[in-house]
C-alpha cells in the first residue's frame, strides 16, 4: 500500500489486548501499524482472562444453542444480528489462534471443551485456568515478528485528534489519530493516521472492588464520547460472583470454571449450600448477575464479609490439574482449594455497555473504528455470557481491519494537526487532589451504583460527580497532564455515563437491578445516549 500520508503510520491502534492486536495482525498484510499501549504491553485485561473462549466445536451443540443461551444471559437485550455473526466466527477464530500456537488443552485429538454459567453445552476452549495469558503471548509474538507493525508501550491516551484539531479548524468531526502522554518523558505525542481503532478495554476501575486491571479507568469510552460518538448500555456493569476475598492479594478471580466442574456455594455462617434459594434449577451455574446477586443477598442478611466456595468433595489430583494457576497462587496464602473452601465476594468484572459500534466495528465517527470491551455491539446485551468476551475481540478486530481495508482507498491523507498545547498550564502541586478524588469515585459508585440500585442512591452518585466533575476540570485545565490526572478524567466521565445511563432504565433487566423498578419492561430497549 503506497504511503500518502506524509506519517509513518497508516493506521493507529489503541490498546495492546486480543480485539488491538488481533486488528493489527490483519490489517498489517497490507498497512503499517501502530498499537499503542498505556504501561506495559501486557497490561490489559486479556493477560487476566483465566476462563476460555466460547465456540461450538462439539457435535453435539449448535450455532442456535450458543445463539439461545448468549440472548438469556443477556435477557433478550441482545442484537440478534450480532450475536448470530460473532457466533458463526467462533471457530474461524479458534482456527487462527492454533495456527498463531495458541496451546489449548486436548483431549486426545481434540480440544478439551469445559462449561460455565449460563452455556447448555460443554464449549469453552481453554488452555488450563490461564487461556487469556496464552492468547496474548501468541499475538504479542506474532505482532513482535511482524515488521509492519510498531509496538509502542508506555502511552498513555488523552484525548482522540479530530477536526477541530487541524490547522485549518474544522467542526467536521472525523478522526485523525490520537494525543498520547509519553510516560517516560511527560511530552503529549500526536499519533496521526488515515483509521483509528479504539481496542481500550473497560472501565472496571471506576468500581472499589473490581477484576479488572489497574489501568481499566475507561480511556477509550471517555474518548470517544468527548469526540461526540454514543454510547450504549452503560449500566449493564457485570460483576463476576466469585473474586477472592484476601487481603494479601487483592483482584485475583476465581474463575466460572471452579462452578463449572461443581464447585459449590456454602454461607460460612450456617454452613448451608444457599443457591437452592435463589435459583433451585440452576444452582451455582446460574448465569453472573443472578449468582452474584444472590451472594451479596446473603452477605447483607447475615453481615459476613464473604461466602465460601467449595470444589474439596472433587478429588484432589482432578482440582489440581484443572486449576493450576488458582490452586498455586491460594496455596501462598495458605489455602488449599483441595482440602476446604475458599472465601469469595462479587467484584466488578465487566463492562457490557460501551461506544456504538455496528457489525464493521464502526463508530458514529468516520474514522473511528472500536472493538472488544470498549463497544457495545449488541453481543452481551443486559448481562455477557461467560466466554463470549474474548471471541468479540477477535471477530471484532478482524471486522476492523476487514472494513479499514476495504475502504482505504476513500480514507484521505491525514491533514496538517496542531501541537498540544501547554502553553498555560503548570506542573501539579497537589497530587492529594487525585488521589483523593480517583478513592471518592470508586468507593461511592460501589455503594451507590453497585449490584443492587435505587433511584436515591443514583441521584446521591450524580450528586457527588457533579460536585467533583467542576474540581476535576478546574485542576486539567491548571496542569500539566499525567497518567493519573488523564485517568481520574475518564473515570469521572465514565462514572457519570454509568449513573445516567441507570437512571434511564426504568426497569430491573440482567445486570441492572433497581429496588424502584423490580420487575423486567414488556420491551427490551437499549439505553443510548448522546453526546
Amino acid at each position: 500500500m503506497q504511503d500518502t500520508s506524509g506519517h509513518a503510520h497508516d493506521v493507529v491502534v489503541i490498546g495492546s489486548g486480543a480485539a488491538g492486536l488481533t486488528a493489527a495482525l490483519a490489517l498489517a498484510q497490507t498497512c503499517r501499524v501502530l498499537v499503542l499501549a498505556k504501561g506495559t504491553l501486557t497490561g490489559g485485561s486479556t493477560a487476566w482472562a483465566q476462563g476460555g473462549i466460547a465456540a461450538v466445536l462439539d457435535t453435539g451443540d449448535t450455532f442456535e444453542n450458543h445463539v439461545r443461551d448468549t440472548m438469556v444471559a443477556g435477557a433478550g437485550l441482545n442484537d440478534r444480528e450480532t450475536v448470530e455473526f460473532v457466533i458463526e466466527r467462533a471457530p474461524r477464530s479458534i482456527d487462527r489462534l492454533c495456527e498463531l500456537g495458541v496451546p489449548f488443552n486436548r483431549d486426545a485429538d481434540s480440544l478439551h471443551l469445559t462449561r460455565e454459567g449460563g452455556h447448555s453445552h460443554r464449549r469453552i476452549v481453554h488452555v488450563d485456568d490461564a487461556t487469556g495469558w496464552a492468547v496474548q503471548s501468541a499475538l504479542l509474538a506474532a505482532a513482535n515478528a511482524n515488521p509492519s507493525i510498531t509496538l509502542l508501550p508506555g502511552r498513555t491516551c488523552i484525548d482522540l485528534i479530530t477536526d477541530r484539531h487541524r490547522e485549518q479548524f474544522s467542526a467536521a468531526g472525523r478522526v485523525w489519530g490520537v494525543y498520547a502522554l509519553n510516560e517516560e518523558t511527560g511530552r503529549v505525542e500526536r499519533h496521526v493516521a488515515r483509521a483509528t481503532v479504539l481496542a481500550s478495554g473497560g472501565a472496571g476501575r471506576v468500581y472499589q472492588f473490581s477484576t479488572a486491571p489497574r489501568g481499566a479507568t475507561g480511556d477509550g469510552i471517555a474518548m470517544a464520547w468527548r469526540a461526540g460518538a454514543r454510547v450504549s448500555n452503560m449500566e449493564m456493569m457485570q460483576f463476576h460472583p466469585t473474586c477472592l476475598y484476601s487481603l494479601e492479594i487483592k483482584n485475583f478471580l476465581i474463575t466460572e470454571a471452579v462452578r463449572g466442574e461443581g464447585g459449590r456455594l456454602i454461607n460460612p455462617r450456617t454452613g448451608q449450600r444457599f443457591m437452592e434459594f435463589y435459583d433451585k434449577d440452576r444452582m451455582e451455574l446460574a448465569p453472573r448477575d443472578v449468582v452474584a446477586r444472590a451472594i451479596d443477598a446473603e452477605i447483607k442478611r447475615h453481615g459476613l464479609d464473604y461466602v465460601h466456595l467449595d470444589i474439596s468433595h472433587q478429588p484432589a489430583d482432578f482440582v489440581r490439574s484443572h486449576f493450576p494457576t488458582i490452586y498455586d497462587k491460594l496455596l501462598t496464602i495458605g489455602i488449599d482449594m483441595t482440602a476446604g473452601p475458599i472465601p469469595v465476594v462479587p467484584a466488578q468484572h465487566y463492562t457490557c455497555g460501551g461506544v456504538v459500534v455496528d457489525l464493521a466495528a464502526r463508530t458514529d465517527l468516520p474514522g473511528l473504528w472500536a472493538a472488544g470491551e470498549c463497544t457495545e455491539s449488541g453481543l452481551h446485551g443486559a448481562n455477557r455470557l461467560a466466554s463470549n468476551s474474548l471471541l468479540e475481540c477477535f471477530v471484532f478486530g478482524e471486522a476492523a481491519a476487514s472494513d479499514i481495508r476495504a475502504r482505504w482507498d476513500t480514507l484521505e491523507a491525514p491533514p496538517a494537526i496542531l501541537p498540544w498545547d501547554e502553553s498555560r498550564v503548570t506542573d501539579s502541586d497537589e497530587e492529594v487532589v487525585i488521589k483523593q478524588n480517583w478513592t471518592e469515585i470508586r468507593r461511592f459508585m460501589w455503594n451507590y451504583v453497585g449490584i443492587v440500585r435505587t433511584t436515591k442512591r443514583l441521584e446521591r452518585a450524580a450528586h457527588r460527580i457533579a460536585l467533583l466533575r467542576r474540581e476535576v476540570d478546574e485542576y486539567y485545565g491548571s496542569f500539566r497532564v499525567t497518567t493519573d490526572l488523564i485517568e481520574l478524567r475518564n473515570l469521572l466521565q465514565s462514572a457519570e455515563l454509568i449513573v445516567k445511563s441507570a437512571l434511564a432504565r426504568k426497569e430491573s433487566r440482567g445486570l441492572h437491578y433497581t429496588l424502584d423498578y423490580p420487575e423486567m419492561a414488556n420491551e427490551p430497549k437499549d439505553t443510548v445516549l448522546v453526546p
